[in-house]
């Protein structure tokens, strides 16, 4: 086993631990891009999941800038992300600059942020698509064909996750799951706001002390987000903990 197969192993272990007790989405989602960017050679990763009605949403984002760049894609209707999701087939680009005829907006926000090259990876199993997996380089030309076969081992091992929990569950019950989960994201994203004004820190830093918080209390952030936006209070009890940490 190479070095960086026992990696990959260790990364399941660790999806497998999101959906042992609470199936969470948000948490899940939210490995699935941060294992992608340990794993892979990208800078960045992204996260679309179809909510029941069938439309894209933003779930997970490994820094601010790109969750704006998949909102980009959600609200132009065009991008390598919805390609991937709409046909179920991996969209790579390892030069943006090769997009801008067919996504000029998406390529133009993109090459602002400093990326230069995009993976678009599908969540689906057979005719099942859930949504997909953007992957982001600031060098062309980075991802090899083994890349891309991880980034896709890690994207059908979250849609199996998903997929699994609508057979145990009623799918309503986990319709409802994605509805909740997308309105956790909200919270989160008022919650992180709140964060970064009062301690002077960016959106990513935010969200970092918002889920070491959560991790070392052993709490989910969607709870400590909620406490948070409901009780200022809490403010100061996340702020103290960073400082004895």
């Amino acid at each position: 086993m190479t070095g960086r197969d026992g990696a990959l192993t260790a990364a399941m272990i660790r999806m497998v631990d999101t959906l042992v007790v609470d199936y969470d989405p948000v948490e899940l989602t939210q490995e699935l891009v941060d294992t992608s960017v340990e794993l892979l050679p990208i800078d960045a990763a992204g996260l679309l999941l179809a909510d029941r009605n069938g439309e894209l949403q933003v779930f997970a984002s490994t820094s601010e800038e790109t969750r704006l760049l998949e909102l980009l894609q959600v609200e132009s209707a065009a991008g390598p992300c919805l390609q991937a999701y709409r046909t179920g087939e991996q969209v790579l680009i390892g030069d943006l600059g090769e997009g801008m005829q067919r996504w000029p907006a998406f390529a133009e926000r993109a090459g602002l942020e400093g990326f230069r090259g995009v993976c678009a990876l599908p969540l689906r199993l057979r005719d099942d698509r859930l949504g997909a997996l953007n992957l982001f380089t600031t060098r062309v030309g980075v991802l090899g064909q083994d890349d891309v076969r991880i980034g896709q081992t890690l994207a059908d091992f979250a849609t199996i996750g998903i997929l699994h929990a609508r057979i145990l569950a009623d799918s309503m019950v986990v319709n409802d799951q994605l509805g909740i989960a997308l309105n956790t994201r909200v919270v989160i994203e008022q919650a992180k706001g709140m964060l970064a004004e009062r301690a002077h820190l960016d959106m990513d830093s935010s969200f970092q002390l918002l889920r070491k918080y959560a991790r070392d209390t052993n709490q989910r952030m969607a709870d400590v987000s909620r406490g948070l936006v409901e009780r200022s209070d809490q403010l100061e009890v996340i702020l103290n903990h960073r400082l004895r940490k």
